[in-house]
């Protein structure tokens, strides 16, 4: 099994989806830990509930290179292959990013390059967009930059609100995020300039 980290800052929906995953054998993988910038991220308490170690990353007391160093020891400590971030809302340093060596990934709910940062579906609502969706990508230095791995679209139907429409986003997410994990830690990354496709 490949042992990663989960790294969320919110409810951690993401991450339930995908612990429940891994606990029923269809990802091949090990959580060594579920970590948070923030200490009453119900995410952790989600963590918990399923018997997985929970970190507080001490941005507060460290500020984000001291957090950083943390996680960094924390991650060669246990051992950790990939990172994954499931609404993780911190900017990662681009000297983390660089010493992980592409082996962190990221979901956003939007189709990237469109619509990056915070409220990606609120963003896309006020913009008015006929197609919105979700993207699984690797994390660079950049925010919602790296190069893609998967994206599903959605097109947005008459009547419905933008809590429908963020339902069904996160309905997506929870489902795409699994599936992209299980195929990246079974599979061997080809690169093609910003192309990224599975052997």
């Amino acid at each position: 099994m490949t042992p990663i980290a989960i790294l969320l800052s919110g409810r951690g929906t993401n991450m339930v989806a995908l612990a429940d995953r891994v606990a029923s054998g269809d990802i091949d993988a090990d959580i060594a830990f579920v970590a948070s910038d923030r200490a009453d991220a119900p995410g952790l308490d989600r963590a918990k509930e399923r018997g997985l170690r929970t970190v507080l990353l001490p941005y507060g007391e460290r500020g984000k290179e001291g957090a950083e160093a943390f996680l960094t020891r924390l991650v060669e400590d246990e051992g950790v292959d990939w990172i994954v971030l499931a609404g993780f809302m911190r900017l990662l340093s681009s000297s983390f990013v660089s010493r992980q060596c592409g082996k962190i990934v990221n979901i956003h709910p939007s189709l990237l390059p469109s619509f990056p940062g915070v409220d990606a579906i609120g963003q896309a609502w006020n913009y008015g967009v006929a197609v919105t969706g979700v993207t699984v990508h690797l994390v660079d230095e950049k925010m919602d930059h790296g190069p893609i791995l998967a994206q599903e679209a959605l097109s947005l139907k008459g009547g419905e609100s933008l809590h429908d429409l963020e339902e069904r986003i996160h309905h997506v997410e929870h489902r795409l995020y699994g599936d992209t994990l299980k195929r990246l830690l079974s599979s061997r990354l080809i690169f093609e300039g910003r192309r990224v496709t599975f052997d």
